[in-house]
């Protein structure tokens, strides 16, 4: 199945395999460059067998690309999709510095990002399209949409 064939709206296949324990962490390690099979299983400590379900699984959803990367072999990389960038990395991103932020007690490094438009390192942030400044969880609420439940 192709990811344009999946039976329900893209943004429910893709919040429901981003939400899914494993999917998010495969998602994450290959945006932070964990690419290979091996290395994600040893990355993650996940079975091969889940493992490879997993991948799969957003492969079909169209999040995950897979190339092979030796000729003699059936070894294969795994890259994020340009329509996983869109959605996941702001989401990947997200909710990563907000577990490095929380972690009391342990040791978790930030994993620097660089901002590719003008090269320098970056802290992503939500900002609102009018005034610019931060949006912070307790100034942001929904509006009524108008629409009949």
């Amino acid at each position: 199945m192709v990811a344009d064939q999946v039976s329900f709206p893209h943004g429910q296949a893709f919040l429901a395999a981003i939400s899914e324990r494993w999917n998010y962490q495969i998602l994450r390690e290959v945006f932070f460059g964990v690419c290979r099979f091996g290395e994600l299983k040893r990355a993650l400590g996940i079975s091969a067998t889940m493992l490879t379900s997993r991948l799969g699984g957003l492969v079909e959803l169209g999040l995950l690309e897979k190339r092979a990367y030796r000729p003699d072999k059936p070894w294969y990389e795994y890259r994020l999709t340009a329509a996983a960038r869109e959605l996941v990395v702001p989401a990947i991103v997200s909710v990563t510095r907000w577990a490095e932020s929380q972690a009391s007690g342990l040791a978790l490094d930030a994993r620097p990002l660089l901002h590719t438009t003008c090269g320098e390192e970056t802290e992503p942030y939500l900002a609102c399209s009018s005034c610019h400044r931060p949006i912070e969880a307790a100034a942001l609420k929904p509006l009524a949409t108008g629409k009949a439940d």
